[in-house]
C-alpha cells in the first residue's frame, strides 16, 4: 500500500517491481500470494547497478522482474523479534522449537517443528526453493545466507556451509555469495537461504562496485 501510494505521488514516470521470492507459503493471512524476503535485496543490488550504469526505466523494471523470477527464499525462526510499540514478542517459541518458512516480520510459516540440526534445516529450505524454483543441474546461482538479526555471523556461515553442500548435491554451481544480516527483523533470531539463477548480465550487475552501509565492494 505504502509503495502503491509513493507512486501515485511521483511527478515523474516511475515503475514498480514487486519481490515475492517466498517458497514457504503461495498465500498467507497476511499477504495476496508470495512475500517478499531476502530476495529484495538481490534485485535492489543488481537493477541499482543497472541504473547506475544508464538503463532505462523501462530495461530497469524488466531486469528487476527477472531477477525477482528467478530467486527463490525461505527463512527459518528459532525466536521472535519485539515491535518496540507492542513491548512483547510478536510470537512465543519453545527452547526446542523453531519456526519453518517464516517471514521477516513474524508471519506465520509452514509449520512449527521440533529445533533440528544446521543440516537439516539448510537441507529442508534448499530443498524447498529448488522444487519452487526449478533450477538446473549446472545453473550458476548466487547463494545469499541472510540473518534475521540476532544469529551470530559463525552460525550464519555455519548454515552457508550446509547449503552449499546441498546445493551441490543437486548440481548447482554457486558462482556468487553473500552472507550476512542485510534483511532483518530486529532481534529476531534465525535466518533465510536465497538462490538466485544467474546469468551474465546478473552477474556483471551484482559485481559492479557498490557503496553503500549494508554492501561494500569494488571501490
Amino acid at each position: 500500500m505504502n509503495f502503491e501510494m509513493a507512486a501515485e505521488m511521483m511527478a515523474g514516470p516511475c515503475a514498480t517491481v514487486v519481490t515475492n521470492d517466498d517458497v514457504a507459503v503461495e498465500d498467507s493471512t497476511y499477504t495476496q500470494g508470495r512475500r517478499g524476503v531476502a530476495g529484495t535485496i538481490v534485485v535492489e543490488k543488481i537493477v541499482g547497478a543497472a541504473a547506475e550504469a544508464g538503463a532505462g526505466l523501462a530495461d530497469c523494471k524488466a531486469l528487476g522482474d527477472r531477477v525477482n523470477a528467478a530467486t527463490g527464499s525461505m527463512g527459518v525462526a528459532l525466536s521472535s523479534c519485539t515491535v518496540p510499540a507492542a513491548g512483547v514478542p510478536t510470537f512465543t517459541l519453545a527452547d526446542d522449537e523453531m519456526e519453518m518458512g517464516v517471514g521477516i516480520h513474524g508471519e506465520p510459516g509452514r509449520r512449527r517443528v521440533a529445533l533440528a540440526s544446521a543440516d537439516a534445516i539448510a537441507a529442508e529450505m534448499v530443498g524447498a526453493i529448488c522444487d519452487a524454483a526449478a533450477p538446473r543441474r549446472g545453473d550458476p546461482v548466487l547463494l545469499f545466507v541472510n540473518g534475521m538479526g540476532g544469529t551470530p555471523l559463525m552460525e550464519l556461515y555455519l548454515m552457508y556451509e550446509a547449503a552449499a553442500r546441498h546445493c551441490a548435491d543437486r548440481g548447482l554451481v554457486i558462482a556468487r555469495s553473500l552472507v550476512g544480516n542485510y534483511c532483518t527483523s530486529l532481534e529476531m533470531a534465525g535466518c533465510s537461504i536465497t538462490l538466485t539463477r544467474m546469468d551474465e548480465a546478473m552477474l556483471a550487475h551484482w559485481d559492479a562496485p557498490v557503496r553503500t552501509a549494508a554492501l561494500r565492494w569494488g571501490v
